[in-house]
């Protein structure tokens, strides 16, 4: 074959591909018109149109964050702790032969903190979170106008994770107060916070869930009752942000930053807050006495799953199990019993056990609570049941008592039936813990029994308080050992 025939082959075969293509685009796959308006996905003149969409938004009500954010930043302070922790180091070869501590010296080191406040007074008081400034030896704000304050722990509440701090400071820009009540799922919230000495930052987020119970607040040694029903956001908090102001597009305060759902400490897309309603009585309490006044029902509950359900034949998953009424206390005195489910505390329905403890935890001993519940032969119930505090007691505790509390290092509750039968009196308290005091220094243990202050009978808790405080002289106490063995102690306060 010739080169010009083999060209003429190659040519034709060129040729013949470029027609094939022209006619597959022309009559086989036809360009159609871009479609320019909404349809149905139907078929129009023998075609199949695809539906073109484009978004409206002029009917969607958009929030402006720029009201809340100015009602709110100011309000918002930064904490800086600075914290001093004392180490012991031995001496080993000192201790080889002299003993054990020989030769030891003790270390101090300095570390700091950092956190962020809420002005919740003009009168210089800042609610923040107990564990920005706890173990802190030296408490420094920031206002938003940079100017700086030594601040005093006016009281702190581990159990919901709050401090209130003091400056000497008049004419703040305290923060509108919210109702933590009303806040819906799905609305709009702002986390104000001031971390780092940034001046302040603003996140907006929605409310994703309520009453949220993340056991952040467990302690290992039990020596505090956690309260959590937290409220749970998408909007972005950083450890810095800690102690910081979730508030409503009005810039209203509706919660205290306090966690995040992280592995790393830093934000992964869901934030805490403790709920306003709760910081409020828990920020009265600190205020007015120093120490939070806290009621109890006297009741281990369980949250309602389809197992328990199941297991314990209820009807459905409304409410709040009782697993135990505990003897002596505000709920078996009113007659609810192991088996209930609480409906409802006043109005409010509580349908976990967070949320039951959130309602509980915003009232005092010696209040009245209206609970509705199912008992467990299924009738509905109205109990009306008067709350008391750890110690068994229905009065608000003093300033003064509690001085002489702390003085005396030791908390009390009733003893049971059962032990006053065991022990063969009817009449009498029991140490129920012990701090550094005057009684853990005389040797006494928990769980010895007090029976008599100055030979007179203790009958209750609240007797064994008066008697304490009323005296300002020498104490003698006749006490008695879970054997039963008797002994007396004297001191004076």
């Amino acid at each position: 074959m010739t080169k010009n025939s083999s060209f003429k082959t190659l040519l034709m075969g060129f040729l013949g591909g470029l027609t094939a293509i022209v006619l597959f685009f022309e009559f086989v796959n036809p360009i159609q018109e871009p479609i320019t308006k909404t349809q149905s996905d139907q078929l129009i003149d023998g075609k199949r149109n695809t539906p073109s969409f484009s978004a409206n938004f002029s009917g969607l009500n958009t929030t402006d964050f720029k009201e809340a954010s100015k009602n709110s930043i100011n309000s918002v302070v930064h904490v800086t702790t600075k914290v001093v922790q004392t180490t012991f180091q031995r001496d080993i070869f000192q201790e080889f032969f002299y003993g054990p501590g020989a030769g030891g010296k003790e270390y101090k080191q300095f570390g700091e903190g950092a956190g962020s406040g809420v002005i919740v007074s003009s009168e210089g008081y800042i609610v923040t979170n107990n564990h920005v400034i706890e173990s802190a030896s030296e408490i420094e704000v920031t206002l938003n106008d940079n100017s700086k304050y030594t601040a005093t722990v006016v009281g702190a509440d581990p159990s919901t994770d709050i401090a209130v701090l003091k400056i000497e400071k008049s004419g703040l820009p305290a923060i509108a107060l919210g109702n933590s009540d009303d806040l819906a799922i799905g609305e709009w919230v702002l986390a104000v916070g001031n971390p780092f000495n940034l001046t302040s930052t603003v996140t907006a987020g929605i409310v994703s869930a309520k009453a949220r119970n993340i056991n952040l607040l467990n302690s290992p040694n039990k020596t505090i009752v956690p309260i959590e029903s937290f409220i749970q956001t998408d909007a972005a908090v950083n450890p810095g942000n800690s102690g910081g102001a979730l508030v409503n597009t009005s810039g209203q305060l509706v919660g205290i930053n306090t966690a995040i759902a992280s592995q790393t400490g830093s934000y992964t897309g869901y934030s805490f807050a403790v709920p306003v309603n709760l910081v409020q009585k828990v920020m009265r309490d600190l205020i007015d006495y120093g120490i939070v006044q806290r009621g109890y029902l006297g009741v281990q509950i369980k949250n309602i799953t389809q197992e328990l359900k199941t297991e314990k034949d209820l009807p459905n998953l409304k409410g709040v199990y009782i697993a135990k009424a505990i003897e002596g206390g505000s709920a078996e005195k009113a007659g609810l019993k192991e088996g209930d489910v609480v409906l409802k505390i006043g109005t409010k329905e509580v349908n976990s056990a967070a949320s039951l403890q959130e309602e509980i935890g915003k009232m005092r001993p010696g209040d009245k609570v209206t609970v509705t519940l199912r008992t467990a032969k299924g009738n509905e119930q109205i109990k009306e049941i008067v709350l008391r505090n750890k110690e068994g007691q229905t009065k608000l505790v003093s300033k003064e008592e509690i001085k002489k509390n702390v003085a005396l290092g030791a908390s009390f509750v009733p003893l049971s039936k059962s032990e006053k039968e065991a022990l063969n009196i009817d009449y009498g308290v029991r140490i129920k813990s012990l701090t550094p005091g005057k009684l853990k220094s005389l040797g006494l243990k928990e769980g010895i029994i007090i029976t008599k202050v100055n030979n007179e009978a203790v009958l209750s808790v609240d007797q064994l308080a008066s008697k304490l405080n009323e005296t300002n002289s020498g104490i003698l106490l006749e006490i008695m050992s879970e054997s039963g063995k008797r002994d007396y102690v004297g001191f004076g306060l």
